[in-house]
């Protein structure tokens, strides 16, 4: 029930934020500043700068209030923001508006992640997150047609419509959603630390974090594959408009869904192998992290420099799928280094150096899209992809399946 629960949340937290890299020819008739890339780029990775910075703050509070309402509250704030999106006149509206959606899609990752973790030790935790990953996928997948449904409706209606399901979503959860029975903070307690407590569990949360090779190891890990995640979620649309001719209400919605129904068969696959594997062996997950990732190195290259529908779309496919077998098991590979108190914490630092990583490359793709590289610029980011991989193997070795039950 909590995974069938929160896989709708995660749909509509890439939903919202997902329409607008589609929507732009439609939004830029009314809004005349996004007729530049740069700046388009620019609102994009607004929302990401200001999502990366909330994200430690969301996984430290995650660890010491009750996720249920955590989840609930920011469901609700992201989903008015998407209605008020609806009403925006001008780009200094929609670049707030950005930045509080940032703040507010921050508080859900690592507080949802954690819970799933809690409900789901051992052998059906790595298939449980790679389903949760699924709802993300669906809720990018749904984002491609942003342009189509603008069509038809008008793209301030579309935000207006899909802002009002969040916010009914949320009553849902208020009523259906559930914390652990074994969830405590970090100081022991059922859920809360307060004053100077409070402050020196941060404190611990934070030092038994970075005070540990693996946990930096891992931070890079998943730092160095969000250069290519983030750019295929904001740029694949413009990149399968450029280079199979078509426009963006078509392309969107085949950019999106292809990533989505591959990332969909990665992380099911992977979460099965994984959960199979670590049963005999305790990297397993690694293993199986590891040929997500090596199945995204030469997809970045086919589909950044190959030619045709053949290379896009099949770029696209071995991408996915290798992306999504490496994202089923972030999770459960922090678990094994990392004890239940500091889950959410050490997620939400992995959050940001991954959204950092995010904003940077949705940055610089904008300036690459108005230059005519965006392929190339695109290929080039397979090279940390690489690196990460090796490192990946060469570092990560857990003593234990689960921290906690070391």
């Amino acid at each position: 029930m909590v995974v069938a629960l929160l896989w709708g949340v995660a749909l509509l937290n890439y939903l919202d934020r997902q329409m607008l890299s589609t929507m732009k020819p439609a939004m830029q008739g009314d809004i005349r500043d996004l007729e530049s890339a740069a700046n388009f780029g620019r609102l994009m990775a607004a929302f990401l700068w200001i999502y990366g910075l909330t994200s430690p703050i969301a996984g430290l509070v995650a660890d010491r209030v009750s996720r249920k309402w955590l989840i609930t509250a920011s469901l609700v704030v992201w989903s008015a923001v998407t209605l008020g999106m609806g009403f925006a006149r001008d780009f200094e509206t929609l670049y707030l508006l950005r930045a509080i959606m940032g703040v507010s899609e921050a508080l859900y990752i690592p507080a949802g992640l954690a819970l799933i973790a809690d409900y789901h030790p051992g052998p059906t935790r790595s298939l449980a997150v790679g389903i949760h990953m699924t709802g993300l996928y669906a809720g990018q997948a749904l984002g491609g047609f942003g342009a189509t449904i603008a069509q038809g409706i008008s793209w301030q209606r579309t935000f207006q419509a899909f802002g009002l399901v969040g916010v009914l979503y949320g009553a849902v959860l208020a009523f259906g959603l559930r914390e652990h029975p074994g969830a405590r903070g970090p100081t022991g307690g059922p859920g809360r630390a307060g004053g100077a407590m409070g402050l020196r569990s941060v404190a611990e949360s934070l030092s038994t974090l970075l005070g540990t090779v693996p946990f930096w190891a891992i931070l890079f890990c998943f730092m160095a594959p969000s250069f290519p995640g983030w750019a295929t979620k904001n740029w694949l649309p413009t990149l399968f408009s450029q280079s199979l001719g078509l426009d963006m209400p078509r392309a969107g919605p085949v950019a999106t869904i292809t990533i989505a129904a591959s990332s969909f068969a990665g992380v099911v696959s992977g979460g099965l192998l994984a959960d199979r594997w670590i049963a005999r062996n305790l990297r397993g997950r690694i293993y199986t992290s590891a040929i997500g990732l090596g199945l995204t190195v030469p997809a970045l290259g086919v589909m950044g420099l190959g030619a045709g529908a053949g290379a896009a779309i099949g770029g696209a496919i071995l991408f996915g799928v290798g992306f999504g077998m490496f994202d089923a098991n972030n999770m459960p590979i922090l678990c094994q280094f990392v004890s239940r108190r500091h889950r959410a914490a050490g997620y939400g630092l992995l959050n940001m150096a991954g959204v950092f990583a995010g904003a940077q490359v949705t940055r610089l793709l904008g300036a690459s899209t108005d230059a005519g590289r965006l392929g190339r610029d695109f290929a080039f980011l397979a090279v940390p992809v690489a690196i990460a991989l090796v490192l990946q193997l060469a570092v990560l070795r857990p003593r234990t399946a689960d921290r906690d039950e070391d």
